[in-house]
């Protein structure tokens, strides 16, 4: 398992288990990277912590976005950079505009 925190918004690999876990306790609000409202539906963006590829040796997968609620609820798509990420959160605000 591929570890991650952000140092100065950047991800940065943490290969200890404990310092990773601490960091990850107390950052929840900087690891929002995006979130809209849209009447009651939620478009949200987050830096994970983990990489969630599944290929050896691709770019880490750190970044997800999620819609919560509307004709689009459970929408995901994830990303390795932070600019990425916001592209999808952009896209997915506007399907969750309609």
């Amino acid at each position: 398992m591929d570890k991650y925190i952000l140092v100065d918004g950047e991800p940065v690999y943490e290969p200890e288990l404990l310092t990773w876990a601490r960091w990850f306790e107390t950052s929840a609000k900087e690891r929002i990277v995006a979130q809209d409202t849209i009447g009651d539906t939620l478009v949200s963006t987050v830096f994970l912590g983990i990489n969630h590829s599944l290929i050896t040796g691709a770019p880490p997968i750190l970044y997800e976005t999620m819609i919560f609620g509307g004709p689009h609820d459970q929408y995901q798509k994830r990303s390795s950079t932070r600019a990425g990420a916001l592209d999808r959160h952009n896209h997915a605000v506007a399907l969750a505009k309609g």
